[in-house]
């Protein structure tokens, strides 16, 4: 499927049965996309056990393709945010998915864009995931969130176990931050990226809604 934000047009993978009780929307880190494992491993997690995911890009090709340093469109974080908002409006008028509670899980930069979403949504987002979240890059939009957040970081990466404590202790809302001990940014370490899934299924089955079946 395809999602027009009015300044582009933005390819996305939706998976979701007639039972799910929510749907997750991914947003990815720089120079990741849709197609990242990691990404796509929690996805099929959340899947079994009930809930709908759509994985989307939120840069064109041409941008994906821009190796500006911090200041190209990877980290352009405004831009990130307003079409990771036009994506939760789109999950609220498609047939598939309307009605549907919606719940977001960021990465790195994408979870910026995540704290951004639930900020002008508080209505229509009901839980938030960060994975190695630089939630940092929208420090100013987390008191402005109305939906519980969980930071999910390695131990093993200090600077986002900083951000992510900070980042809890500006929420007015529930928040906690998850150490997957060991781990380092990428979550690649033997048992890092189960652990990652277990706690965002365990988030969104408290905090979004039940699972069919659960």
């Amino acid at each position: 499927m395809t999602v027009d934000t009015g300044d582009a047009v933005l390819p996305g993978d939706l998976a979701i049965g007639p039972e799910a009780s929510g749907v997750v929307l991914f947003a990815h880190g720089s120079g990741s996309s849709r197609h990242s494992p990691r990404n796509r491993a929690v996805a099929d997690a959340l899947n079994t056990t009930g809930f709908g995911t759509l994985l989307i890009d939120l840069l064109t090709e041409e941008e994906g393709r821009d190796q500006t340093p911090a200041g190209g469109p990877r980290f352009d974080i405004p831009m990130l945010t307003d079409r990771l908002t036009a994506t939760v409006d789109w999950l609220g008028k498609d047939s598939d998915t309307s009605g549907t509670p919606i719940g977001l899980f960021g990465s790195s930069t994408g979870a910026a864009a995540a704290i951004g979403t639930a900020a002008d949504r508080p209505r229509e987002v009901g839980a938030v995931v960060c994975r190695g979240g630089r939630v940092d890059l929208a420090a100013d939009r987390l008191p402005q969130v109305d939906a519980p957040v969980l930071m999910i970081a390695g131990s093993a990466d200090p600077p986002i176990v900083r951000i992510s404590f900070e980042a809890v202790d500006r929420l007015h809302v529930a928040g906690h931050v998850h150490l997957v001990p060991d781990a380092t940014h990428l979550f690649e370490e033997p048992g890092a990226l189960e652990q990652v899934t277990g706690a965002a299924m365990t988030w969104f089955r408290d905090h979004l809604a039940a699972p069919s079946g659960g």
